[in-house]
Order: structure tokens, then sequence, then C-alpha cells
């Protein structure tokens, strides 16, 4: 169970969140600026480096902990919350499979928020199917560096972030043919696509990253040659789980204006809280978050104790993102008309719940791993 340390983490970041993001929140996303300045907030806080081992630079918190924090902030800042969980998942490799000389030289940085990173998976033909991959990485005739040419695609933070952790094909092996690499993202040969014109999630910049010809050293490819694939599948299974948390914190977001604006509206002489089929409906909203907040709890618990937790992952990352979607959309529900309008923050709830059930895996993926997990053996 989270420490007194832990609780005191969890109450800095609410403090955090109601005294600098909950205040820009609405202009930034109606201008789409990407949130650079409160990044940089969150690291200075000790805010993004929670799961990593404190001889690593980071917090040492157990990763139930971290993912609490995680849905503190989604609670105030949904595009905030998913670049958290997006840069934790970029620094993952290095924590976990670099080099001692790769994490002194890379994490203290990547841990701290001085530099943000993004993670480069998925392609246009390469989205679930991971060993479709086809950006390539050749060496160089001397042997020093790789030249990577290829494209990928639905990459947040792109244009902004100052490292890509990104997986190419090295070997034509469909499983065992991909590295992964962290290339600085001042080098030369990067560009980036226009930003994607998306429902939500405004400040989440994402673009296409096209890499064309970018000699990338040595020293720069994280773990074994070929075990790219082994790497990005063990980091989604983390990765889910932050997606499962910024879920359930956007659903008790929306949970939180729903109950309130209850208890205010009136119609024939009552508060609408006191009609049986809209309390009902605010219970059910209840336990679609509680739900939510046990199942990727659970999850987190198991990673803590050094158990698998691939199963129970994508199931928090399911029912997690399914209750988000509900109950935004009940949310706007229950304020009628005025939450169809941008007069209340549910209507840009309920659009941002949507890509939850869409990346990290689709949520039919995650049925597809739930019943490979349940079956194996």
């Amino acid at each position: 169970m989270p420490t007194e340390e832990s609780q005191d983490l969890i109450d800095l970041t609410r403090e955090i969140c109601a005294d600098q993001l909950a205040p820009k929140v609405d202009a930034a996303e109606e201008a789409a600026e990407f949130p650079r300045d409160t990044f940089a907030l969150l690291g200075r806080s000790g805010l993004l480096s929670l799961p990593y081992a404190e001889e690593l630079g980071g917090g040492g918190q157990p990763y139930e902990v971290y993912l609490q924090v995680v849905e503190e902030i989604a609670a105030a800042w949904m595009s905030v919350a998913v670049g958290v969980s997006v840069h934790s998942l970029t620094c993952f490799p290095v924590a976990e499979y670099g080099s001692d000389q790769q994490r002194a030289d890379l994490l203290p940085a990547m841990l701290s928020g001085q530099t943000l990173g993004a993670y480069c998976l998925s392609e246009a033909q390469a989205g679930s199917d991971v060993s479709a991959i086809s950006t390539r990485a050749t060496p160089t005739q001397d042997g020093s560096q790789y030249s990577i040419k290829g494209t990928k695609a639905w990459i947040s933070h792109a244009g902004h972030a100052d490292y890509y952790t990104a997986f190419v094909r090295t070997d034509d092996h469909p499983s065992k043919g991909l590295s992964c690499f962290v290339i600085p993202g001042d080098t030369e040969g990067i560009s980036f696509g226009a930003p994607e014109r998306k429902m939500g999630l405004s400040c989440d910049t994402v673009r296409q990253v096209i890499f064309d010809g970018a000699l990338v050293d040595n020293a720069r490819l994280i773990g074994a040659p070929g075990s790219g694939m082994s790497i990005a599948l063990h980091a989604l299974d983390s990765g889910r789980l932050g997606i499962a948390a910024a879920a359930t914190g956007l659903a008790q977001a929306a949970l939180d204006v729903a109950a309130k604006y209850s208890k205010e509206r009136k119609q024939f002489g009552k508060a609408i809280s006191e009609f049986q089929g809209l309390s009902f409906l605010l219970a059910d909203m209840e336990a679609a978050v509680t739900s939510a907040r046990a199942t990727y709890l659970h999850a987190a618990r198991l990673k803590d104790a050094g158990k698998p937790f691939t199963r129970q992952a994508a199931v928090a990352k399911l029912i997690c993102t399914d209750a988000a979607m509900k109950v935004t959309t009940d949310a706007v529900q229950v304020l009628g008309g005025y939450g169809y309008t941008r007069d209340f923050p549910v209507e840009r709830y309920m659009r941002e719940a949507k890509v939850t059930q869409i990346f990290e895996g689709t949520n039919q993926i995650q049925r597809l791993v739930i019943a490979r997990q349940l079956l194996r053996g």
C-alpha cells in the first residue's frame, strides 16, 4: 500500500493540478498549444520519474503510486496525462535494457524532465501489427553509425521532443529483426508531417516522424540488435496501465462535473439529482469509475510484486477506457443541452475519451491479448 511519502506525492500532484494545470486547460486546448512548460514543471516537481529506481535518478515509487499520480493529472488535463505516460514509455527501454553507460548518459535528463521524449513505434501500415514495421536502420560503411530511413505515424510530441525512442528494422526477420534506438531530436535527416487534426487531445501534438537518412551512433542502440520486438511489447504492458489510469482520471472528472450539476440544476421544483432515473445513472457512473480504478491498481500491484501482469494490464486498459467512454457520454446526457456546449468541459471529456479505446492497442487487440493469455498452455 502507498506509504506516507507516497500519499504526500499524490497530495502534491493534486495541488499542482489545481493551481497550475486546471486554470490553463480550457484556453490551451482551444488553441492547441503544446504544454512544454507544464511538462517541465512536472519534471522539476519529481513527477516524471516516479516509477524508476532512485539509483537511476528516479523517484523509486511503486507503479501503483505513479499511476495514481497519472490519474490525478488526467482529471485536470488529459493531454498532459497522456504525455506523461508517453514520456515514461520512452524511458522504459533505457532503464530496463540499456547499458550502465547508456543509463548514466541518458536517464538523468529524461527522468528530470530536462528532455522530453516521443515513442516511435506505429507506422501507417504497422499499428497493431508491430511485425509489419518497415522503417529501416542500415549500418554505415565504417560501422560506427546507422542510417535510418522510413516514416513513423501517430507520434505524440513529434516536433517538440528532444529525443525519439524508435523501433526500426535491422533485419528482415518479422519478430527478431527489430531494434530500439534513442535518436536525438536535432539529428539531421528528421522532419515531420503536419499535425493531425484530431477530435480531441488538442494539446497532444501528433504527427508523422520522417527519417531520411538520419545518422545515429551505435551508442544509441538500446539492447541487442533484434531485441526491439521484445522491448516494445514489454514497454506496452506498462504503457497500457498509464492509459488505463489516465482514462480513469478523465472519467472521474466527468462524474464530478455531472454530480455537481445535478444538485444545482432544478426542474419541476427540485434538483434533478432527486429524480431516481438520473440518480441511478450517476450511481452507474460511480460504479464504472470505481471498477476501473480497481482493475488498474490490481495490475499495478502485480507488476510491483514482480509477477506477470500482461493479461491484467490488457484487462485494465479495456475496462478503464470503455468506462471513460461510457461515463463521459453519460455526463453529457446529465447536463442535457449544456453538456453539448463548450461552456462545460464534458463535451471535451467525451471527445478525449474516444481515443483511449484506440491507442496503446485498440480494445479489440486487448481482447485478443486477454484471450491468448487466458488460454495459453
